[in-house]
């Protein structure tokens, strides 16, 4: 099973976070499911850029952003060239390294 590593995250996830996950799972899931509140404002529905995520280590191991993902990722905060929407990006065979970023299109964090 992979392992998906969250960085700390001042809030979502202080201590950080090592996760063995499955094949197929999408992040957001993964995240929720051990605690991570990430937002994800229009339910998975790739209609927002709530739950934004850089993925550190691991980004080619995804498969390709659709052109949906793509037009809504241009709205994220702090958008970078290994930036996924957590809830549209599954988890291939490979280890994954996640940083959450500071703050969401709705939220931000001052620190």
């Amino acid at each position: 099973m992979p392992k998906v590593v969250f960085l700390p995250h001042k809030e979502r996830c202080p201590s950080g976070l090592v996760i063995e996950a499955k094949v197929g799972e999408k992040i957001i899931d993964i995240a929720l499911r051990n605690g991570i509140e990430i937002e994800h404002a229009c339910e998975y529905a790739c209609a927002c850029a709530t739950c934004h995520c850089i993925i550190r280590k691991g980004f080619r191991s995804l498969e390709e952003i659709s052109e949906l993902e793509a037009d809504m990722l241009d709205k994220a905060w702090g958008l970078e060239q290994e930036s996924r929407l957590s809830c549209q990006a599954k988890l291939a065979d490979h280890d994954l390294v996640i940083e959450i970023p500071r703050y969401t299109i709705n939220y931000s964090h001052s620190y």
